[in-house]
């Protein structure tokens, strides 16, 4: 059974850091492309960022493209997000995803497995 698993959400001030964590099991992940996404209070979930579980190809939102950095460590079979530079419109649940699909997705009806979700608030 597939699992993914959140963690390193949290509070934290406008301008500052966190590195989200999402570890997986119950398979290979190799032929996987994994995503984050986030969902913000009475908004629809967006993709944030997404990885090919080669690490040959990456992929943002334009939100976030320059201030936040996807990667995996396929030893730990972990994928993470380093969010810098956090503002407070970046305040959402964040979930971590993964696809059976050999490139980058951004729809969330496209990706077979979730995480349950890490909250990331971010004060002005």
């Amino acid at each position: 059974q597939v699992q993914l698993v959140e963690s390193g959400g949290g509070l934290v001030q406008a301008g500052g850091s966190l590195r989200l964590s999402c570890a997986a099991s119950g398979r290979t992940f190799s032929t996987y492309v994994m995503g984050w996404f986030r969902q913000a209070p009475g908004k629809e979930r967006e993709f944030v960022a997404g990885i090919k579980w080669s690490g040959m190809s990456t992929h943002y939102a334009d939100s976030v493209k320059g201030r936040f950095s996807i990667s995996r460590d396929s030893a730990k079979d972990t994928v993470y997000l380093k969010m810098n530079s956090l503002k407070p419109e970046d305040t959402a649940v964040y979930y971590c995803a993964a696809a059976a699909a050999p490139n980058i997705r951004t729809r969330e009806y496209e990706y077979d497995y979730w995480g349950q979700g890490t909250q990331v608030t971010v004060s002005s």
